[in-house]
């Protein structure tokens, strides 16, 4: 048998990569050595839940009939590895672990298959397979680090109970400035309320126009942009950007590893709002990671789910597995000349072990449900 450390025989092969989240489908064919993408195709149709979580059928209906296509032109070329990403995998992705690996073998006799959470593909391609940090900002937040032997994650527990620093997070407190200066109560910014009524019209009807949206974080996020429009102007609307990059920085440092050599990288649509966001998220960061190196993101959630593809079709896969975050399917069972890591995915500020040297059980880390972070 050939662990999925081994690479497989013959160099002319290709790997397949998918990255599904709350704003629809996206895959990616790529040449399984070098990881050159050879040809992709979107969807903006997100894949369906149901009873069994993640939908492994519909997301079959999107992804098979694209990667036929991108396929045809490349001449009978094998599919040695295939990546999926997806938002909610931790907690919803029972059905696509049961149904993925036999449904690729059957389509296209791969038998090296990665499953992850859309954070370890963000952090895949933020940083590759190097250590550090990466923080997925959009309309929520999860920082994600790895010392490449174990992962930690921070935050990323929803609007109502975290996402803190996220667009959700901006947009409400935004609101929340706007309100104030309504009612003439202190902390207001009559710039905010001249934004929200802009948008959402008298700020007197605002609870009943979101409060009953089942979409409140995107609504939140939403007046994101208008509070960094504010912000170099208003005081209050910046006060509520350097809450939120002191924020975001607090969750890198929870996660990074320590020592010297750490990269910490964002990604997401939350951090295209600039400036009036990222020099005090900077400062923040350079304040409490002195050890480590800020670093631009190299790539997105789908060419991080290209390049794990193309690391288990090499056999170069250094990333931890773990039963939640990052799941291998293949022959053999040895990823980086490791034994599968079944251990419990570190969390910030749990002090007590969960598992007994041994033991294969886990505590799973929770997920945001299926919605990605990147949409700001």
């Amino acid at each position: 048998m050939v662990s999925v450390n081994e690479p497989p025989a013959g160099t002319n092969g290709l790997v397949v990569g998918v990255d599904s989240g709350g704003s629809g489908l996206r895959i990616a064919l790529a040449d399984a050595v070098t990881g050159t993408v050879l040809g992709g195709r979107a969807s903006r149709e997100p894949v369906r839940t149901g009873p069994g979580g993640i939908s492994a059928a519909h997301l079959l209906e999107q992804v098979l009939p694209a990667v036929r296509a991108l396929e045809a032109p490349l001449g009978g070329r094998p599919v040695l590895a295939a990546a999926v990403g997806a938002a909610g995998m931790a907690t919803l992705g029972d059905e696509l672990r049961a149904e993925l690996p036999g449904a690729f073998a059957a389509a296209w006799g791969v038998r090296r298959l990665a499953l992850a959470a859309d954070a370890v593909t963000a952090y895949a391609g933020a940083l590759g397979q190097r250590p550090g940090a990466v923080v997925a900002g959009g309309t929520g937040m999860i920082a994600l680090g790895t010392d490449l032997v174990t992962w930690r994650r921070a935050d990323g527990w929803g609007h109502l109970l975290g996402d803190c620093g996220s667009g959700a997070w901006i947009g409400r407190a935004g609101l929340e400035a706007a309100m104030r200066a309504y009612d003439g109560r202190r902390g207001g910014s009559a710039a905010l309320l001249g934004r929200a009524e802009k948008l959402f019209g008298p700020v007197a009807g605002l609870p009943g126009v979101l409060y009953p949206r089942t979409d409140r974080p995107a609504v939140l996020a939403s007046f994101a942009p208008e509070v960094g429009r504010c912000a170099p102007e208003d005081p209050v609307a910046a006060d509520i950007l350097a809450r939120a990059g002191a924020h975001v920085a607090e969750a890198a440092g929870a996660v990074c590893p320590a020592g010297s050599g750490a990269l910490v990288a964002l990604t997401g649509g939350l951090f295209r709002m600039g400036d009036p966001l990222l020099v005090p998220l900077r400062a923040a960061l350079g304040e409490l990671l002195p050890h480590a190196r800020t670093v631009e993101a190299a790539g997105d959630p789908l060419a991080g789910a290209v390049a794990l593809a193309s690391a288990l079709a090499t056999g170069t896969l250094r990333l931890p597995e773990d039963p939640a975050l990052l799941r291998l399917f293949g022959e053999g069972g040895l990823v980086a000349g490791r034994p599968p890591r079944w251990g419990p995915t570190r969390r910030v500020g749990d002090g007590r072990a969960r598992a007994e040297a041994g033991r294969r059980e886990t505590t799973v880390t929770q997920g945001t449900g299926h919605r990605g972070t990147e949409d700001a």
